[in-house]
């Protein structure tokens, strides 16, 4: 069982180019992260972390990004992220970075941090707020923040032994 022990990376992307957001796709994710893999590891590093590897979920709108890899390899995979420097789309090159948020066992524990994590970014801005109108529109937004009982009963098909 434990061959089947597998870690979810949450992962924001960070650009100062607005244009990034649009070319965030799984494959040119998984090819910047894999090149970084290569880069830091070598091909025995890529090749420890292409076991399972796969971008689960990925929001462009946001930046989210959610990896999932094999328990013995997500140390490696965790190292190399910071050595992700652009996502190339179309033969354009975007700068970025990965800003690595959280590493759970599942991606329930994932869904949790990052709706903390979200509610406490929305109380920063609330703090920054100039006007009534700023300050109920992310008021709004800290009360959509909430797991709905629907999703809190949605168990992913990969949850393994349940260990963070």
């Amino acid at each position: 069982h434990a061959a089947l022990s597998r870690r979810y990376v949450l992962c924001e992307v960070v650009s100062e180019d607005p244009r990034c957001r649009q070319c965030i796709e799984d494959r040119a994710l998984g090819l910047a992260v894999r090149d970084a893999i290569t880069r830091v590891h070598g091909d025995y590093g890529l090749a420890c972390c292409s076991i399972s590897f796969t971008v689960k979920y990925l929001n462009a709108y946001t930046g989210t990004v959610l990896l999932r890899c094999r328990k013995d390899s997500y140390r490696l995979l965790c190292s190399a992220l910071p050595f992700v420097r652009f996502l190339e789309s179309r033969g354009q090159r975007y700068p970025c970075f990965l800003n690595t948020l959280h590493v759970g066992g599942t991606i329930r524990t994932c869904q949790k941090f990052l709706i903390q994590y979200n509610r406490t970014q929305l109380l920063r801005l609330l703090q920054n707020c100039t006007n009534e109108e700023e300050r109920q529109c992310i008021q709004k937004s800290l009360l959509s923040c909430s797991l709905t009982e629907e999703q809190s009963q949605i168990r992913d098909e990969e949850d393994d032994d349940g260990t963070e």
